[in-house]
């Protein structure tokens, strides 16, 4: 499955990394975050709750950008 969120990124550099934090998540196939729309694209592994899934995301984002914020 994969699904769009909307997410508040200040630079091109935190995308990258939080593109990169997000694809080493637990149950994240890919991941894409476009700094210019400020959305992220997340396709989810089999067998794995999307929202279960991305308060981890969201976790591991804030360790890049303390103040990220992902509509879930």
């Amino acid at each position: 499955m994969k699904k769009t969120y909307k997410i508040e990124v200040d630079c091109a550099n935190c995308a990258n990394l939080m593109e990169d934090a997000t694809r080493k998540t637990e149950g994240v196939s890919t991941a894409t975050v476009n700094f210019m729309t400020q959305k992220m694209t997340v396709e989810f592994a089999d067998g794995y709750e999307p929202k279960a899934v991305m308060k981890n995301v969201l976790k591991a984002c804030r360790k890049v950008e303390p103040d990220c914020e992902i509509a879930i």
